[in-house]
């Protein structure tokens, strides 16, 4: 696969089947995205990789967190991200985009506006990580600064082409983020560390009607400005 073939083929995959992904391929992944730019080399990721009993117990508790907070909302004041993924307060365009994100995502699966029930039932796929036999989990040192973000980016988007380029999908997930105080303690993250993202990884399920899901893009006119 060309890497030209690997960024247009690589999608938000939201159903997995249980075929393992080899020890070795989750390595020879992770080897090939460590050559990601880093500010000064500082090559900040770290990296936790939960398969089986790790993966299902983690699973288990965040879906159980997920369900006790939807009970009492009160509980939002214990379950808060470390740092801003989206802002406090949309504007145009980027609020339009992520409504026809979402609406075009549960308009597929049949989800009407106002059915919270299976809302729910499908935001708490992500605690599943969509049935993937891999989750990923990734964390920063808090001491660093807010540029190493940027190079975690670059060192994500490496892992997903690298996955793609082995017949493998991914879905990156923020989702998790508002889990941390259940997630660190669990995969052993030390105590200055954040937690970034968690990522799920696998096979995709071809036969899922989830992941005909394809999001547009604007075009190269919509966001670049020439200077000559």
């Amino acid at each position: 696969m060309t890497v030209d073939e690997a960024i247009q083929t690589r999608m938000s995959v939201r159903a997995y089947t249980p075929q393992a992904v080899a020890p070795e391929t989750i390595q020879d992944i992770l080897q090939l995205a460590s050559r990601a730019p880093s500010g000064t080399n500082t090559q900040p990721w770290k990296v936790y990789v939960l398969r089986g009993a790790s993966r299902n117990s983690l699973v288990e508790k965040v879906c159980a967190a997920h369900e006790a907070l939807r009970a009492d909302p009160a509980l939002a004041a214990e379950y808060r991200e470390e740092y801003d993924y989206y802002p406090e307060k949309w504007v145009s365009p980027y609020i339009d985009r992520r409504r026809e994100n979402g609406w075009g995502l549960y308009g597929l699966l049949g989800i009407t506006k106002g059915d919270k029930d299976r809302m729910h039932a499908q935001h708490q796929r992500n605690f599943r990580f969509f049935d993937a036999p891999v989750g990923l989990m990734f964390t920063l040192d808090r001491v660093m600064g807010r540029g190493s973000l940027v190079d975690y980016g670059m060192f994500l988007e490496n892992i997903m082409l690298a996955a793609r380029a082995r017949g493998l999908h991914t879905c990156p997930q923020a989702a998790w983020n508002g889990f941390a105080k259940i997630i660190l303690p669990h995969i052993g993250a030390g105590a200055d560390e954040m937690l970034v993202c968690g990522m799920a990884l696998g096979h995709a399920d071809s036969s899922a009607i989830v992941n005909s899901f394809h999001t547009p893009r604007e075009p190269v006119s919509a966001f670049t400005h020439w200077l000559d």
